[in-house]
Protein backbone atom coordinates (compact mmCIF):
# COMPACT_ATOMS: atom_id res chain seq x y z
CA UNK A 1 0.00 0.00 0.00
CA UNK A 2 1.54 3.33 -0.91
CA UNK A 3 1.62 6.19 1.64
CA UNK A 4 -0.77 8.12 0.06
CA UNK A 5 -3.17 4.85 0.21
CA UNK A 6 -2.50 4.40 3.91
CA UNK A 7 -2.77 8.44 5.23
CA UNK A 8 -6.22 8.65 3.84
CA UNK A 9 -7.60 5.36 5.14
CA UNK A 10 -6.17 6.34 8.51
CA UNK A 11 -7.70 9.98 8.06
CA UNK A 12 -11.27 8.27 6.66
CA UNK A 13 -11.19 5.98 9.49
CA UNK A 14 -10.20 8.76 12.08
CA UNK A 15 -13.47 10.30 11.30
CA UNK A 16 -15.92 7.65 10.57
CA UNK A 17 -17.53 7.36 14.61
CA UNK A 18 -20.91 9.15 14.63
CA UNK A 19 -20.13 12.55 16.77
CA UNK A 20 -23.91 11.32 18.63
CA UNK A 21 -24.00 7.89 18.06
CA UNK A 22 -27.16 7.08 20.26
CA UNK A 23 -28.73 9.66 18.55
CA UNK A 24 -28.55 7.94 15.28
CA UNK A 25 -28.01 4.15 15.54
CA UNK A 26 -30.73 2.04 17.07
CA UNK A 27 -30.17 -0.86 19.45
CA UNK A 28 -29.76 -3.49 16.77
CA UNK A 29 -26.95 -6.67 15.61
CA UNK A 30 -28.00 -6.08 12.36
CA UNK A 31 -24.93 -4.68 9.83
CA UNK A 32 -25.80 -1.15 9.44
CA UNK A 33 -26.54 0.86 6.56
CA UNK A 34 -23.87 3.21 5.64
CA UNK A 35 -23.59 6.58 3.96
CA UNK A 36 -20.15 8.24 3.71
CA UNK A 37 -19.70 11.70 2.93
CA UNK A 38 -16.50 12.92 1.32
CA UNK A 39 -16.20 16.53 2.50
CA UNK A 40 -13.86 19.51 1.89
CA UNK A 41 -12.65 19.49 5.99
CA UNK A 42 -9.87 21.48 6.24
CA UNK A 43 -9.88 23.59 2.58
CA UNK A 44 -12.01 26.64 0.61
CA UNK A 45 -15.34 24.50 0.73
CA UNK A 46 -15.48 23.82 4.23
CA UNK A 47 -17.71 26.10 5.31
CA UNK A 48 -20.26 25.68 2.53
CA UNK A 49 -19.86 22.09 3.32
CA UNK A 50 -17.41 20.34 5.71
CA UNK A 51 -18.57 19.58 9.01
CA UNK A 52 -22.07 21.26 8.86
CA UNK A 53 -22.93 18.60 5.72
CA UNK A 54 -22.97 15.95 8.77
CA UNK A 55 -24.60 17.55 11.13
CA UNK A 56 -27.43 18.01 8.19
CA UNK A 57 -27.09 14.12 7.15
CA UNK A 58 -27.46 13.21 10.96
CA UNK A 59 -30.54 15.28 10.78
CA UNK A 60 -31.83 13.33 8.08
CA UNK A 61 -30.89 10.23 9.63
CA UNK A 62 -32.37 11.29 13.25
CA UNK A 63 -35.94 12.33 11.18
CA UNK A 64 -36.15 8.89 9.45
CA UNK A 65 -36.35 7.12 12.82
CA UNK A 66 -32.00 6.12 12.93
CA UNK A 67 -33.21 2.94 10.93
CA UNK A 68 -33.95 1.51 7.55
CA UNK A 69 -35.14 -2.02 6.52
CA UNK A 70 -34.62 -2.87 10.18
CA UNK A 71 -30.87 -1.98 10.08
CA UNK A 72 -28.98 0.74 12.04
CA UNK A 73 -27.67 4.24 10.15
CA UNK A 74 -23.87 4.40 10.05
CA UNK A 75 -22.61 7.89 9.09
CA UNK A 76 -18.67 8.23 8.04
CA UNK A 77 -17.24 11.23 6.89
CA UNK A 78 -13.64 11.99 5.39
CA UNK A 79 -11.18 14.78 4.05
CA UNK A 80 -10.89 14.45 0.14
CA UNK A 81 -8.76 17.86 -0.02
CA UNK A 82 -10.60 18.59 -3.21
CA UNK A 83 -7.99 16.39 -4.95
CA UNK A 84 -9.44 13.50 -7.55
CA UNK A 85 -6.40 10.92 -6.16
CA UNK A 86 -7.40 11.19 -2.59
CA UNK A 87 -11.13 11.03 -3.50
CA UNK A 88 -11.10 7.84 -5.43
CA UNK A 89 -8.53 5.99 -2.28
CA UNK A 90 -11.54 6.70 0.16
CA UNK A 91 -14.08 5.89 -2.37
CA UNK A 92 -13.13 2.53 -3.19
CA UNK A 93 -11.65 1.77 0.19
CA UNK A 94 -15.25 2.35 1.78
CA UNK A 95 -17.00 0.16 -0.98
CA UNK A 96 -14.75 -2.45 -1.12
CA UNK A 97 -13.90 -3.23 2.60
CA UNK A 98 -15.76 -0.72 4.80
CA UNK A 99 -19.54 -1.94 3.41
CA UNK A 100 -20.06 1.81 2.65
CA UNK A 101 -23.58 1.54 0.75
CA UNK A 102 -23.96 5.10 -0.82
CA UNK A 103 -21.65 7.97 -0.93
CA UNK A 104 -22.30 11.35 -1.01
CA UNK A 105 -21.25 15.17 -0.73
CA UNK A 106 -17.68 14.90 -2.82
CA UNK A 107 -16.77 18.76 -2.50
CA UNK A 108 -14.99 20.23 -5.73
CA UNK A 109 -16.03 19.23 -9.34
CA UNK A 110 -12.81 17.51 -10.23
CA UNK A 111 -13.27 15.01 -6.89
CA UNK A 112 -16.65 14.49 -7.70
CA UNK A 113 -16.38 13.45 -11.27
CA UNK A 114 -13.18 10.80 -9.76
CA UNK A 115 -16.06 9.84 -7.68
CA UNK A 116 -18.86 9.03 -9.86
CA UNK A 117 -16.46 7.12 -12.05
CA UNK A 118 -16.26 4.64 -9.31
CA UNK A 119 -19.17 4.98 -8.26
CA UNK A 120 -20.52 3.54 -11.36
CA UNK A 121 -17.85 0.80 -11.92
CA UNK A 122 -18.73 -0.80 -8.90
CA UNK A 123 -22.46 -0.13 -9.07
CA UNK A 124 -23.24 2.22 -6.05
CA UNK A 125 -25.28 4.98 -5.59
CA UNK A 126 -23.71 8.99 -5.44
CA UNK A 127 -25.67 11.68 -3.84
CA UNK A 128 -23.82 14.62 -5.72
CA UNK A 129 -24.25 17.62 -3.42
CA UNK A 130 -20.80 19.29 -3.61
CA UNK A 131 -19.85 19.04 -6.64
CA UNK A 132 -21.37 21.97 -9.62
CA UNK A 133 -20.02 21.17 -12.72
CA UNK A 134 -22.70 20.57 -15.14
CA UNK A 135 -20.92 17.68 -16.64
CA UNK A 136 -22.43 15.40 -13.54
CA UNK A 137 -25.81 14.84 -15.67
CA UNK A 138 -24.12 15.91 -19.48
CA UNK A 139 -21.12 14.00 -20.98
CA UNK A 140 -19.97 12.19 -17.55
CA UNK A 141 -23.32 11.16 -16.01
CA UNK A 142 -23.71 8.02 -14.52
CA UNK A 143 -26.48 5.22 -14.22
CA UNK A 144 -25.62 5.61 -10.51
CA UNK A 145 -25.20 9.32 -9.99
CA UNK A 146 -28.34 11.45 -9.04
CA UNK A 147 -27.38 15.90 -8.50
CA UNK A 148 -28.85 17.52 -6.22
CA UNK A 149 -29.19 21.63 -4.95
CA UNK A 150 -27.46 23.32 -8.21
CA UNK A 151 -25.09 23.00 -11.30
CA UNK A 152 -23.17 24.99 -13.50
CA UNK A 153 -25.75 25.66 -16.20
CA UNK A 154 -28.41 27.03 -13.62
CA UNK A 155 -25.88 29.08 -11.56
CA UNK A 156 -24.72 30.89 -15.20
CA UNK A 157 -28.39 31.13 -16.57
CA UNK A 158 -29.93 32.76 -13.33
CA UNK A 159 -27.41 35.52 -12.77
CA UNK A 160 -25.56 35.59 -15.76
CA UNK A 161 -29.04 36.20 -18.27
CA UNK A 162 -30.25 38.24 -16.01
CA UNK A 163 -27.56 40.81 -15.22
CA UNK A 164 -27.02 40.91 -19.34
CA UNK A 165 -30.72 41.64 -20.01
CA UNK A 166 -30.61 44.55 -17.30
CA UNK A 167 -27.93 46.65 -19.11
CA UNK A 168 -24.34 44.25 -18.51
CA UNK A 169 -23.72 43.45 -21.76
CA UNK A 170 -20.04 42.83 -22.14
CA UNK A 171 -18.10 40.35 -19.54
CA UNK A 172 -14.54 39.26 -18.16
CA UNK A 173 -14.97 36.09 -15.89
CA UNK A 174 -12.06 35.22 -13.87
CA UNK A 175 -12.45 31.41 -13.83
CA UNK A 176 -11.36 28.54 -10.41
CA UNK A 177 -8.43 26.79 -12.59
CA UNK A 178 -10.52 22.99 -12.62
CA UNK A 179 -13.17 21.38 -13.76
CA UNK A 180 -15.72 23.32 -11.55
CA UNK A 181 -14.22 26.43 -13.02
CA UNK A 182 -14.16 25.26 -16.87
CA UNK A 183 -17.96 24.38 -16.56
CA UNK A 184 -19.01 27.65 -14.71
CA UNK A 185 -16.78 29.51 -17.26
CA UNK A 186 -18.57 27.62 -20.26
CA UNK A 187 -22.02 27.85 -19.15
CA UNK A 188 -21.86 31.82 -18.27
CA UNK A 189 -20.17 31.92 -21.89
CA UNK A 190 -22.71 30.43 -23.79
CA UNK A 191 -25.83 32.81 -21.07
CA UNK A 192 -24.33 35.73 -21.84
CA UNK A 193 -23.92 35.33 -25.73
CA UNK A 194 -27.39 33.95 -25.73
CA UNK A 195 -29.17 37.19 -23.65
CA UNK A 196 -27.14 39.38 -26.27
CA UNK A 197 -24.03 40.07 -24.76
CA UNK A 198 -20.54 39.80 -25.24
CA UNK A 199 -17.08 38.53 -23.25
CA UNK A 200 -14.17 40.60 -23.51
CA UNK A 201 -11.79 38.08 -22.16
CA UNK A 202 -10.96 35.34 -19.24
CA UNK A 203 -8.17 34.46 -17.11
CA UNK A 204 -7.90 31.41 -14.67
CA UNK A 205 -6.70 31.48 -10.90
CA UNK A 206 -5.31 28.49 -9.22
CA UNK A 207 -7.31 27.06 -6.51
CA UNK A 208 -6.59 28.35 -3.54
CA UNK A 209 -5.24 31.80 -4.48
CA UNK A 210 -5.13 34.44 -1.87
CA UNK A 211 -3.58 37.58 -3.63
CA UNK A 212 -6.27 37.74 -6.85
CA UNK A 213 -4.58 41.62 -7.65
CA UNK A 214 -2.91 40.39 -11.18
CA UNK A 215 -6.19 38.94 -12.67
CA UNK A 216 -8.45 41.66 -10.92
CA UNK A 217 -5.86 44.43 -12.86
CA UNK A 218 -6.96 42.40 -16.25
CA UNK A 219 -10.64 42.56 -15.02
CA UNK A 220 -9.87 46.28 -14.87
CA UNK A 221 -8.29 46.20 -18.06
CA UNK A 222 -10.65 45.04 -20.50
CA UNK A 223 -13.46 47.53 -19.58
CA UNK A 224 -16.26 44.88 -19.31
CA UNK A 225 -19.30 46.13 -17.54
CA UNK A 226 -19.45 43.16 -15.24
CA UNK A 227 -16.74 40.90 -14.06
CA UNK A 228 -18.07 37.70 -13.37
CA UNK A 229 -16.08 35.43 -10.86
CA UNK A 230 -16.35 31.51 -11.53
CA UNK A 231 -15.25 30.92 -8.47
CA UNK A 232 -16.73 29.86 -4.73
CA UNK A 233 -15.75 29.37 -1.21
CA UNK A 234 -12.86 31.65 -0.15
CA UNK A 235 -11.86 32.13 -4.01
CA UNK A 236 -14.44 34.01 -4.12
CA UNK A 237 -14.44 36.21 -0.73
CA UNK A 238 -10.81 37.13 -1.21
CA UNK A 239 -11.68 38.05 -5.08
CA UNK A 240 -14.41 40.11 -3.69
CA UNK A 241 -12.39 41.66 -0.96
CA UNK A 242 -9.91 42.21 -3.49
CA UNK A 243 -12.33 44.11 -5.76
CA UNK A 244 -14.12 46.32 -3.07
CA UNK A 245 -10.08 47.50 -1.64
CA UNK A 246 -9.41 48.09 -5.64
CA UNK A 247 -12.05 50.42 -5.80
CA UNK A 248 -12.87 48.43 -9.11
CA UNK A 249 -16.76 49.23 -8.87
CA UNK A 250 -16.14 52.42 -8.74
CA UNK A 251 -15.63 52.55 -12.49
CA UNK A 252 -18.90 51.38 -13.09
CA UNK A 253 -18.20 47.65 -13.67
CA UNK A 254 -20.37 45.46 -11.46
CA UNK A 255 -19.35 41.93 -9.60
CA UNK A 256 -21.52 39.10 -10.96
CA UNK A 257 -20.74 36.51 -8.09
CA UNK A 258 -21.74 33.26 -10.07
CA UNK A 259 -21.38 30.63 -7.21
CA UNK A 260 -21.60 32.11 -3.75
CA UNK A 261 -23.77 31.22 -0.29
CA UNK A 262 -24.60 32.75 2.75
CA UNK A 263 -21.48 31.81 4.60
CA UNK A 264 -20.08 34.02 2.01
CA UNK A 265 -21.66 37.13 3.26
CA UNK A 266 -21.03 35.88 6.76
CA UNK A 267 -17.38 35.89 6.02
CA UNK A 268 -17.04 39.38 4.04
CA UNK A 269 -19.66 41.14 5.99
CA UNK A 270 -23.19 42.19 4.71
CA UNK A 271 -21.69 45.69 4.14
CA UNK A 272 -19.20 44.47 1.47
CA UNK A 273 -21.84 42.29 0.07
CA UNK A 274 -24.86 45.21 -0.42
CA UNK A 275 -26.16 44.63 -3.99
CA UNK A 276 -24.64 41.55 -5.21
CA UNK A 277 -26.84 38.94 -7.09
CA UNK A 278 -26.94 35.22 -7.04
CA UNK A 279 -28.66 32.29 -7.60
CA UNK A 280 -29.38 29.95 -5.49
CA UNK A 281 -32.47 26.67 -5.05
CA UNK A 282 -32.68 27.59 -0.90
CA UNK A 283 -32.63 30.07 2.00
CA UNK A 284 -32.72 29.65 5.13
CA UNK A 285 -35.50 32.26 5.44
CA UNK A 286 -38.20 30.76 2.53
CA UNK A 287 -40.97 29.39 4.59
CA UNK A 288 -42.07 28.47 8.12
CA UNK A 289 -40.18 24.74 7.02
CA UNK A 290 -36.76 26.44 6.03
CA UNK A 291 -36.58 28.71 9.39
CA UNK A 292 -37.41 25.61 11.54
CA UNK A 293 -34.89 23.32 10.33
CA UNK A 294 -32.46 25.94 10.06
CA UNK A 295 -33.03 27.10 13.69
CA UNK A 296 -32.22 23.12 14.47
CA UNK A 297 -29.15 22.55 12.23
CA UNK A 298 -28.15 26.41 14.02
CA UNK A 299 -28.40 24.80 16.99
CA UNK A 300 -25.92 22.04 16.36
CA UNK A 301 -23.26 24.55 14.83
CA UNK A 302 -22.99 26.63 16.97
CA UNK A 303 -25.54 29.18 16.21
CA UNK A 304 -24.80 29.72 12.99
CA UNK A 305 -27.19 29.66 9.59
CA UNK A 306 -27.46 26.72 7.47
CA UNK A 307 -26.21 27.56 3.16
CA UNK A 308 -27.56 25.28 0.30
CA UNK A 309 -25.10 22.51 0.55
CA UNK A 310 -26.24 21.86 4.10
CA UNK A 311 -29.49 21.40 2.91
CA UNK A 312 -29.04 19.41 -0.25
CA UNK A 313 -27.19 16.76 2.20
CA UNK A 314 -30.36 16.57 4.24
CA UNK A 315 -32.38 16.74 1.25
CA UNK A 316 -30.28 13.80 -0.60
CA UNK A 317 -30.55 11.29 2.61
CA UNK A 318 -33.76 11.92 3.10
CA UNK A 319 -34.93 10.89 -0.62
CA UNK A 320 -31.96 8.25 -0.88
CA UNK A 321 -33.54 6.49 2.72
CA UNK A 322 -37.48 6.67 1.59
CA UNK A 323 -36.12 5.18 -1.74
CA UNK A 324 -34.31 2.03 0.25
CA UNK A 325 -37.24 1.51 2.19
CA UNK A 326 -39.50 1.67 -0.77
CA UNK A 327 -37.33 -0.20 -2.84
CA UNK A 328 -36.86 -3.14 0.28
CA UNK A 329 -33.28 -3.36 -0.09
CA UNK A 330 -30.03 -1.10 -0.94
CA UNK A 331 -29.08 -3.18 -3.91
CA UNK A 332 -28.31 0.56 -6.30
CA UNK A 333 -30.30 -0.50 -9.35
CA UNK A 334 -33.44 -1.14 -7.44
CA UNK A 335 -32.95 1.77 -5.43
CA UNK A 336 -32.22 4.31 -7.55
CA UNK A 337 -35.54 2.83 -10.15
CA UNK A 338 -37.54 3.98 -6.77
CA UNK A 339 -35.20 7.42 -6.58
CA UNK A 340 -36.42 8.47 -10.06
CA UNK A 341 -40.02 7.02 -9.93
CA UNK A 342 -40.66 8.72 -6.69
CA UNK A 343 -40.84 12.86 -6.08
CA UNK A 344 -38.59 14.68 -3.79
CA UNK A 345 -40.58 15.96 -0.72
CA UNK A 346 -38.98 17.60 2.48
CA UNK A 347 -38.66 20.52 3.75
CA UNK A 348 -38.03 22.87 0.78
CA UNK A 349 -38.83 20.66 -2.00
CA UNK A 350 -42.35 19.80 -2.87
CA UNK A 351 -42.88 16.75 -5.42
CA UNK A 352 -39.81 17.91 -7.22
CA UNK A 353 -38.72 15.03 -9.90
CA UNK A 354 -35.51 13.18 -10.74
CA UNK A 355 -35.05 13.04 -14.46
CA UNK A 356 -33.60 10.69 -16.42
CA UNK A 357 -29.73 12.05 -16.53
CA UNK A 358 -30.07 11.97 -12.68
CA UNK A 359 -31.05 16.05 -12.95
CA UNK A 360 -33.19 16.45 -9.32
CA UNK A 361 -35.43 19.65 -10.75
CA UNK A 362 -35.12 22.23 -8.43
CA UNK A 363 -36.79 25.86 -8.56
CA UNK A 364 -34.36 28.21 -8.43
CA UNK A 365 -34.09 32.01 -6.93
CA UNK A 366 -32.42 34.63 -7.93
CA UNK A 367 -31.29 36.72 -4.98
CA UNK A 368 -29.88 40.03 -3.77
CA UNK A 369 -27.95 41.16 -0.72
CA UNK A 370 -30.12 43.99 0.86
CA UNK A 371 -28.73 47.08 2.75
CA UNK A 372 -28.05 46.41 6.17
CA UNK A 373 -30.51 49.07 7.08
CA UNK A 374 -32.93 46.62 5.94
CA UNK A 375 -32.21 43.67 7.86
CA UNK A 376 -34.73 42.93 10.77
CA UNK A 377 -32.51 40.14 12.22
CA UNK A 378 -29.27 38.23 12.54
CA UNK A 379 -28.72 36.42 8.82
CA UNK A 380 -31.51 38.38 7.23
CA UNK A 381 -29.68 39.09 4.20
CA UNK A 382 -31.00 38.61 1.37
CA UNK A 383 -34.50 39.32 -0.65
CA UNK A 384 -36.08 37.46 -3.51
CA UNK A 385 -35.62 39.03 -7.05
CA UNK A 386 -37.26 36.22 -9.18
CA UNK A 387 -38.29 32.24 -9.01
CA UNK A 388 -36.87 30.33 -11.76
CA UNK A 389 -39.20 27.37 -12.97
CA UNK A 390 -36.57 24.03 -12.94
CA UNK A 391 -37.54 23.60 -16.88
CA UNK A 392 -36.09 27.32 -17.09
CA UNK A 393 -33.14 26.77 -14.51
CA UNK A 394 -31.42 23.33 -16.14
CA UNK A 395 -30.22 22.27 -19.38
CA UNK A 396 -32.41 20.69 -21.55
CA UNK A 397 -32.19 16.87 -20.97
CA UNK A 398 -31.59 16.45 -24.96
CA UNK A 399 -29.07 19.11 -25.09
CA UNK A 400 -26.33 17.50 -22.59
CA UNK A 401 -24.83 14.94 -24.21
CA UNK A 402 -25.78 12.29 -21.41
CA UNK A 403 -25.68 9.17 -23.03
CA UNK A 404 -28.53 7.63 -20.86
CA UNK A 405 -30.57 9.63 -22.90
CA UNK A 406 -32.25 8.01 -25.67
CA UNK A 407 -32.93 10.19 -28.92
Amino acid sequence: MSRLSRRVLLSGLAVAPLARPGLIRAQSSSKPVKIGLLSDMSGPYREVGGPGNRVAMELAVQDFGGSVLGRPIEILQADDQNKPDVATTIARQWLDDTGVDVLADGAASSSGLAVQQVCREKKHIYLITGPSTSDMTGKQCSPYGVHFCYDTYALAHGTGTAMTRSGGDSWFLITADYAFGYALERDTMAAVTAAGGKILGAVRAPLGTADFSSYLMQAQASGAKVIGLANAGTDAQNCIKQAAEFGLTKGGAKLATLLFQISDIVALGQKTCEGLAYTDSFYWDMSDKTRAWAARWGDKMNGRVPGLLHAGNYCAATHWLKSVQAAGTTDADAVMAKMKAMPVNDFYNDNVQIREDGRVMHAMNLWQVKPVSESKSKYDFCTGLAKIAPDDAFRPMAEGGCALIKT
